[in-house]
């Protein structure tokens, strides 16, 4: 593992029953780097931001965040899954952030930012209220703090979760189709908000189908194919040479977006 890498997951094998959703994954991600992952439907995508933010568990392979194992320690015995706080800390650490927003609809949004904050964080409620503003200004809703999530459209209920994850100040923020769920006419006030993330420095794991956002922000492009890292390299490289088969036949499908 390179020493400046912040994410380091290698040979991850996840099975739901007789069903192999990954079957070894390597991947690094270094501080401050957009790594999108791209795939058809069912490639895997989603499960390994789910296995990294220990949301799943997965059956083989190693996690580190920065140096430290994610969900298991290893023992002479094998791997043992960590006891769960120790895991709940680690996800504080890691942000998520959801296609279907998952916000409390009986908190305003300043209180779905402050909960965890004040919750998991130990921060007095003066300091969580602080910071929730000052985030909630920075993804311009400070006008809505006072607002129940449907008193919200569908792209101010995402920026709020987005708010929500990097209030926290994790190490890595993980976007899983965070677009997915929204009205054309929405999609793009939600990728302004990530793309001013990625200029400020965060580092970023995104899974997403919004083709000429990931070729504007991402520094990197991991193609998964059926439960593998089929390619990967800079936008400029995969979009213009695919080289294999699959990844031309995926690409082909954002021909009109991407010429």
């Amino acid at each position: 593992m390179p020493e400046t890498a912040l994410l380091h997951a290698h040979n991850i094998h996840k099975r739901f029953g007789a069903v192999e959703v990954l079957k070894g994954i390597d991947l690094d991600v270094q501080r401050g780097e957009v790594v999108a992952l791209i795939g058809a439907s069912g490639s895997g995508k989603t499960t390994f931001l789910r296995c990294v933010n220990m949301l799943e568990d997965f059956q083989d392979g190693v996690i580190l965040l920065d140096g430290e194992s994610i969900g298991y320690r290893v023992t002479p015995a094998g791997r043992k899954r960590l006891p769960e706080r120790m895991i709940v800390a680690q996800r504080a650490r890691i942000g998520i952030v959801f296609q279907s927003y998952n916000l409390f609809p009986h908190l305003t949004a300043e209180q779905n930012v402050t909960l965890g904050l004040t919750k998991v964080l130990g921060k007095s409620a003066a300091e969580a209220r602080d910071i929730a503003a000052g985030w909630l200004e920075r993804v311009g809703l400070a006008d809505r703090r006072s607002y129940y999530p449907y008193q919200l459209s569908g792209g101010q209920q995402q920026r709020v979760a987005i708010a929500r994850a990097v209030a926290a100040e994790p190490k890595l923020l993980l976007f899983d189709e965070v677009t997915s769920a929204l009205d054309p006419e929405l999609v793009g006030e939600v990728l302004e908000v990530m793309r001013n993330l990625a200029q400020a420095g965060m580092t970023m794991l995104v899974v997403s189908h919004e083709m000429l956002f990931v070729r504007a922000v991402a520094t990197r492009v991991v193609f998964m194919d059926q439960g593998r890292v089929a390619a990967q390299g800079s936008p400029e490289t995969l979009f213009r040479e695919p080289g294999a088969e699959r990844l031309r036949s995926f690409l082909g499908r954002f021909h009109q977006v991407l010429k």
